[in-house]
Formats: C-alpha cells, structure tokens, sequence
C-alpha cells in the first residue's frame, strides 16, 4: 500500500475529545479494483470500509475483530466489511456494478445506493467468544457518515462525530479517500460541543482536503485549531484479506456429508473463490473423497 495511508490517533490538550482521522485513498481505489465496483458503488463501499477502520482501530483490542454489515434498500444491497485493531479492513457487496445519477448537490448518490432504509450491524468478536457482542441501529439517512454516528450514540452511547468522504474521478479511479472519528469525552462542557459542531459543519470535504494535499493531522487540526491537539500514535491502515486454503477446506468437510457427495459425483471437484479478495481455491476429486471418507468414519 502508498505510504500516503494511514490513520492518526489524537486527543484535545484540554482532555475532552478524542479524535482520528485517516486518509485511506490507496486502501480504497485498491477495494474498488478486487470487488470491480462502479462510481457510486466505489463511494458507499469506500466509505463502509472507512467507517469501519475508524471504528475498529478505536474501539477494539488488538485480540478482537470487527465485522460491519449495512443492509439497505438501495441497488448495492448487502455491505460488508471485517476490520482489526491494527489497521486491516477488508470487505465485500452484493452488487457492486452500480452508477446512479448524480444527488441533488451534483454529488455521487450514496445514499441511493445503499438506501435510507435498513440496518446497520456491528458485531465484536474475540478468539474465544462464545457469544459475540452485536449492536444494530436503523439507517438514518444511508450516507453512511450519518449512520455511524447514529450507531455509536445509540449502541455504544458515545456521542461522536463521524465523516467520511470518497472522491471518484471520470475513470472511476478512487483519487481521494477518507475520514475522521470524533469523539465527545465524559464530562464535557456544553460550549465546546456546540463549537465543534460549528467547526465541522464549515468543513470542506474530506475528500477535497486529501485532493488539496492535506494529512489526516492537519485535517483535525483545520477541526480543532493549531495547537490544541496531542498526537499519540500514527499507524498503516491496509486492505488485507487473510483467508486460506485452509479456513476454505474446513468449511467444505463441514457441508453435509450428502452435500458433498454430490459434488463429488456430479463435478468431481471444487472451487472456492473468496468474496473478499477474489482469490479461488481448487480441491480436487481426491480431496474431497479424502472428505467424505472422514465423515463416514466419523458416523460409525
């Protein structure tokens, strides 16, 4: 990945926000290249994959993951992306050839590709979670920004500030990507809150500052004004898929053992191809008999 992306982690010198921002253009241009997304789908999906890098590198150990599903009644359909800790997201949707006119500030439709109505669902999960926490709110405008901060309000009652911006240009190259993650500490007074509201609403894009060359620093610095912040730690941020032919063959000795027979005797192998990175994964006649002998053994 450039060495242009990454995320920055901060906090007010008066102690009472937390802030991130991160510039995620190659991330982003890289995701729309593996799901072969079009121009509005680029936008929903690059800001899905952001919002959910802001979220897991602010609110998990470096033990757990996170997994993000929007479920919205636009032409994307199902939205979904797995971030770390450690700066790694990837993700997938359900259609991702999707282009719609222009909204009616002459900007890529990304709420009418995911839709205004819907849920969006996070799921926290560590390596030995027997159940894993899960909290859903309802879209509220499906511009994603939105409903992200509606989600950490709600289900984490951590009131935020939550942008998130992708630029596409007329080749459907991702030239601009990125956002930041706002937010409001106990005890905070009533004047600072309605100051920062003041600053973000005059805030260009983030997309049009990353466009004009701006880091994720000086973008919180253009929230907060010079010198009120402490930087505390700058990280890479990475589309990374880490699936294996491993994890795959698991999940296929796992089908029915009926179900895997008839694999067998109608194509006499199998191909897996992962929804996040595309990468396929062959197994032949012999491995999957391999399979099938294992579960008859099992049974007696």
């Amino acid at each position: 990945m450039d060495s242009t992306d990454y995320l920055v982690k901060s906090m007010t010198k008066d102690g009472q926000f937390r802030a991130y921002a991160v510039n995620a253009t190659q991330l982003v241009n890289h995701a729309h290249h593996v799901q072969d997304t079009w121009s509005t789908a680029s936008a929903a999906f690059g800001r899905s994959l952001i919002g959910t890098l802001l979220l897991s590198t602010s609110g998990l150990d470096k033990s757990q993951a996170m997994t993000v599903k929007i479920q919205g009644d636009g032409p994307c359909g199902a939205i979904v992306c797995d971030g770390t800790a450690n700066g790694d997201v990837k993700g997938y949707l359900q259609e991702p050839h999707v282009n719609l006119p222009a909204n009616s500030q002459g900007k890529l439709d990304v709420s009418g590709a995911v839709g205004k109505h819907g849920t969006l669902t996070v799921t926290k999960m560590s390596p030995d979670d027997k159940a894993p926490y899960s909290g859903e709110v309802q879209l509220v405008s499906g511009e994603l920004g939105d409903d992200f901060t509606y989600y950490l309000a709600q289900s984490e009652q951590i009131p935020s500030a939550v942008g998130l911006s992708v630029f596409v240009d007329t080749n459907d190259e991702v030239t601009a990507a990125g956002g930041f993650l706002i937010q409001v500490m106990p005890g905070t007074k009533d004047d600072a809150i309605a100051h920062l509201e003041k600053s973000i609403k005059d805030l260009p894009l983030v997309s049009k500052m990353l466009r004009d060359h701006l880091t994720p620093e000086e973008i919180l610095t253009k929230i907060f004004g010079k010198g009120q912040l402490d930087f505390l730690q700058t990280m890479p941020v990475n589309y990374r898929c880490d699936c294996s032919r491993g994890r795959f063959a698991k999940a296929l000795a796992g089908l029915p053992l009926e179900q895997l027979k008839t694999i067998y005797d109608e194509d006499h192998h199998a191909e897996a191809v992962c929804r996040f990175c595309g990468k396929k994964y062959e197994f032949s006649g012999d491995d999957l008999q391999k399979m099938i002998t294992q579960k008859e053994n099992q049974k007696k």
